[in-house]
């Protein structure tokens, strides 16, 4: 009897045993669909995290510094009440190329603790090499955080004072991209880049009121300031 009762067990769990494993490909489906997921829920989360202004005014490099700045434009404060905050000048909405600069942004990080920026000093020092490396990526993306918002074929130019409706045209002919006009539309230029352009605009023989809109100017089609 007990033998009988050990071989009927035995061949309850062996049973089930083949059952578990006919099923086994459909559970292991299952829980790499719920693991996949997790996974990517957990990985979005944790991008849309970065993505946020909070993020990125955590460390006192940012806090201290250019968020001031920002803070004072017309970016943040405005007649309209339409903000654009940190991650929509700096990090593209599209996602491969949002997941691409999250990568390149490690470089960051390790800078912020191999060569770390603690001084107001420090900073004013270094801002002139980090503007430029900013500059240098927006000419290569085409401006294309600036362009979820600016387009340069939509803009009505009739609309537009005297100076930004010459630039507008000019930059519509010759192909430029925002960044090159644009450099300090949130935040304060190097004063070395100030110096520079202000040599190279008097070599170049270019009007003063070309970037200086309330300063004086001839009528349209008078060259008295030649």
């Amino acid at each position: 009897m007990a033998g009988n009762s050990r071989n009927k067990h035995r061949g309850r769990w062996t049973h089930s045993l083949s059952r578990l494993i006919a099923y086994s490909p459909w559970l292991l489906l299952a829980a790499a669909f719920v693991s996949g997921i997790i996974f990517w829920g957990g990985f979005n989360w944790s991008m849309e995290l970065t993505n946020t202004e909070s993020f990125c005014i955590s460390c006192h490099e940012m806090r201290d510094n250019v968020y001031l700045e920002y803070k004072n434009s017309t970016h943040a404060s405005n007649q309209s009440g339409v903000r654009a905050s940190c991650p929509d000048c700096h990090v593209p909405r599209e996602w491969v190329h949002m997941f691409v600069r999250k990568i390149f942004a490690t470089n960051e990080l390790f800078h912020h603790f191999v060569n770390p920026i603690n001084t107001r000093e420090q900073f004013l020092e270094r801002r002139l090499e980090l503007a430029e490396i900013v500059w240098r990526n927006m000419r290569r993306t085409n401006s294309r955080e600036c362009r979820n918002c600016h387009s340069l074929d939509t803009m009505n130019l009739n609309n537009q004072g005297n100076v930004a409706r010459d630039r507008h045209r000019e930059a519509l002919s010759s192909g430029a991209t925002c960044i090159d006009c644009h450099q300090g539309i949130a935040h304060e230029l190097p004063e070395a880049f100030l110096e520079e352009e202000h040599l190279r605009y008097e070599r170049e023989d270019v009007a003063c009121s070309q970037c200086h809109a309330r300063i004086a100017r001839p009528p349209e089609g008078d060259d008295w300031w030649e």
